[in-house]
């Protein structure tokens, strides 16, 4: 798909990678962005940005998980600034913590934004795609979408779910000729991402990358865009050789560089203590 001189929308558009394919899509000269997010005054930070490239916006401070205001909001965008061809869904957040740790409110907010407010705007859109036989639609998933890691078990779990959706939107709705695609990028840094323990020897791509893979796997209508060499050569061990790929994981991840501080500070405490 050639983006120039479509109509997309993006959602988690007010920062990190949604922010990045706000600008990124802007530069490859879409004509009109429609950008969603909760938060009013970042959305029009980004739209001025945008504007200022020459670039027809329009912004909506929307709650995915409201399922009665996504489908007016979806319903007026349409009337007032026609037909959309692409969507990109980004909104998305996560909790980082050992399991036995996990609170369901936490939980909950995964599933409601992640899965949920990601359905509620996929099939208002959907719907009016169908009608127009004509479309794209890209579900932002993860490498943790293909590649699970210990903290992260619940936002695996909705990343997984994810890419399942997508899997089967892409068969349900081809008869339609709307295209459905997942993007996979890998640990970027983001807002969200600088809140989380990082694991070990993984090395962050910024927003900006990922948004040209993006671009770069409309453009070859790839089913999945899998961005960064990182993810494709954990993809590639977990297939290969799933039982290394698992020990690297738990040797990375951050429940180890906490066991690892705590045996330190007994042994100088024991040391202290003698």
């Amino acid at each position: 798909m050639i983006i120039q001189g479509k109509i997309a929308l993006i959602t988690g558009a007010s920062r990190g990678i949604g922010r990045a394919i706000a600008l990124e899509f802007a530069e490859q000269g879409v004509s009109r962005l429609i950008l969603v997010a909760r938060d009013r005054k970042k959305l029009a930070e980004v739209a001025g940005e945008i504007e200022a490239r020459g670039v027809q916006v329009a912004t909506l401070a929307l709650d995915l998980t409201k399922s009665a205001d996504v489908n007016i909001a979806i319903a007026q965008a349409w009337r007032s600034y026609g037909p959309i061809d692409l969507l990109i869904n980004c909104a998305g957040v996560a909790h980082q913590t050992p399991f036995l740790q996990s609170s369901s409110p936490k939980v909950q907010e995964e599933l409601s934004l992640n899965i949920m407010g990601m359905y509620e705007i996929t099939r208002a859109i959907a719907k009016r795609m169908a009608s127009q036989k004509s479309g794209a639609i890209v579900n932002v998933s993860s490498l943790m979408g293909k590649v699970a890691a210990p903290t992260m078990s619940t936002y695996s779990a909705t990343k997984f779910a994810i890419l399942g959706f997508t899997q089967a939107l892409r068969g349900e709705l081809a008869a339609h000729n709307i295209k459905v695609m997942a993007l996979l990028p890998t640990l970027t840094d983001t807002d969200m991402v600088r809140n989380l323990d990082l694991f070990r020897w993984v090395v962050p791509m910024t927003p900006q990358e990922v948004a040209k893979a993006l671009v770069a796997g409309l453009e070859k209508d790839s089913p999945e865009i899998l961005v960064g060499w990182q993810s494709h050569l954990a993809v590639w061990c977990n297939r290969i050789a799933p039982g290394l790929l698992n020990k690297i994981l738990l040797m990375a991840a951050p429940l180890s560089k906490r066991r690892a501080n705590r045996d330190r500070h007994l042994r100088e405490a024991t040391a202290t203590s003698r």
